[in-house]
This record gives structure tokens, C-alpha cells and sequence, in this order.
């Protein structure tokens, strides 16, 4: 069973803005495999699929960006998931828009919310896949930035890449780190 984690801020007055891009990939993926119509559960929303023959688990924390540490804990305590079977998207305005940064371990890089995952489960060694929201525009503050909602062209931009993130999702699921990587850092 595969975990994948997308990282966002729950709301209406967050939707469609840059911060909330790993709700936007584990959406699409849910829609791309079917998942079933979801539930509430830890402290977040919860859908489930088949990616390829894989039992994968789809999770939006609803704990605002900052807190999604205790939910990502909660899934993963409660379904015994193992963390190179946890996969956290999340965005990352020190990349260019729709770049894919994936990686199986590492620092949070000022990421909030990857930041509070890594203190909950107490490691980092789970993969993340970073999307790129950047770069920020020279005078703007950074969290003003990823608050904002997407220009027209960026979401131009971001509906063909939306497709590619997803097959990197997929090729984490079905091939391993080392292959999804490979594939698709940019």
C-alpha cells in the first residue's frame, strides 16, 4: 500500500492558489484512477484507488499548510505505512513553474509543511516530490506569493504540466524512486 500526501490549505479562499498545488496533484490523480468519492478522516480528506495494481491511499490534511505533519502521523500510524512507501507533494516557489524536483530524502528547504512532517514522523527519509510555483516576482514577499492565485498564462502553463506530475506520481507508484526520478527531475 502506497501513501501519497498532497500538501495545500483547505478552503475556498485557498483554492487555486500556488500553495495548494499538491491538492491539485492528488485530485487529478484521483480523478485520473477512479478513487472512490473519499471521507473525512484524519484530520483530512481521504480517497482510495488502484494505481496499476498498487492499493494507494490519496490525502489531503486539512490542518493548514503549517500543521500537516499530524495528519500525515495519523494515516501513517493507523494503516502501519512504511515511509519509503510515503510519498509528500508539495509546492516550491525556488523552482520554476511546473520544474519536478523528486527526491527520496532530505531537508524540508523553508517548506512548511514538509518541515512539519519530518518532525512529526521524526525522519526524513521519505520521498517528496516538489513542484515548482516560482520564481517569486522581485518586490513580492514569499508568503504573499504562495497565497497568491495563479496568473492566466501560469495556469495555462500548469493544465499541460498538471498531466506530467501526475505520470510522476504513477511512476513513483509503479517503479520505484530511483525511476521516477530519473524520468522526470528537471
Amino acid at each position: 500500500m502506497k501513501l501519497i500526501v498532497g500538501l495545500g490549505n483547505p478552503g475556498g479562499k485557498y483554492e487555486g492558489t500556488r500553495h495548494n498545488i499538491g491538492f491539485e496533484v492528488v485530485e487529478q490523480s484521483a480523478r485520473r484512477h477512479g478513487a472512490d468519492a473519499g471521507r473525512k478522516k484524519f484530520d483530512g480528506e481521504l480517497q482510495e484507488c488502484l494505481i496499476g495494481s498498487e492499493r494507494t491511499l490519496l490525502l489531503r490534511p486539512h490542518t493548514f499548510m503549517n500543521l500537516s505533519g499530524r495528519s500525515v502521523r495519523q494515516a501513517v500510524d493507523f494503516y502501519k505505512i512504511e515511509t519509503e512507501d510515503l510519498l509528500l507533494v508539495c509546492d516550491d516557489f525556488h523552482l520554476d513553474l511546473g520544474v519536478l524536483r523528486l527526491r527520496g530524502r532530505g531537508s524540508d528547504g523553508g517548506q512548511k509543511g514538509l518541515a512539519d512532517t519530518i518532525r512529526q514522523l521524526g525522519t526524513d527519509q521519505f520521498a517528496r516530490l516538489r513542484v515548482g510555483i516560482g520564481p517569486v516576482p522581485d518586490r513580492w514577499n514569499a508568503a504573499d506569493f504562495v497565497l497568491g492565485k495563479f496568473a492566466k498564462t501560469e495556469q495555462k502553463t500548469l493544465e499541460s504540466e498538471i498531466i506530467r506530475i501526475c505520470d510522476a506520481v504513477d511512476a513513483w507508484v509503479s517503479q520505484g524512486i530511483t525511476a521516477a526520478m530519473n524520468g522526470f527531475n528537471g
